[in-house]
């Protein structure tokens, strides 16, 4: 299980990467674990200004449907375009091209977790 160092975590297996005032935001190697083979990532909320908590967008993979969640407030800045024609860069490199959005943070106000916290709440 992969679970770098260099990243905060959220309770609903999202990571985040926070570069001064933007942030890269995607989803953990034990969630696309958990989801299996990623088939399609729906993220209309470009331009929005999304709470931490609120859901930003949804990820299909072959055997279920999972809400994708903000892990700060702020504003969806970009989507990651390689992914809607190779979704499967979620599976095979989660914390790399399988980014999914950047946002411009208002908020950083809520309960991101340590990389011991992640590997703590998913029972590494």
């Amino acid at each position: 299980m992969n679970i770098p160092d260099n990243l905060s975590y959220t309770e609903d297996h999202e990571w985040i990467r926070i570069e001064g005032d933007t942030a890269f935001v995607g989803i953990t190697d034990f969630a696309q674990g958990e989801l299996g083979d990623i088939v399609y990532v729906e993220v209309e909320t470009i331009g929005d200004e999304i709470e931490a908590g609120e859901i930003f967008g949804t990820v299909e993979a072959v055997k279920t449907v999972s809400d994708l969640f903000m892990p700060v407030s702020g504003e969806v800045l970009e989507f990651n375009d390689q992914i809607e024609s190779n979704p499967e860069v979620v599976n095979s490199d989660p914390y790399g091209e399988g980014w999914l959005i950047k946002l411009k943070i208002t908020n950083k106000g809520s309960k991101l977790l340590s990389p011991e916290e992640y590997k703590s709440l998913i029972g590494q």
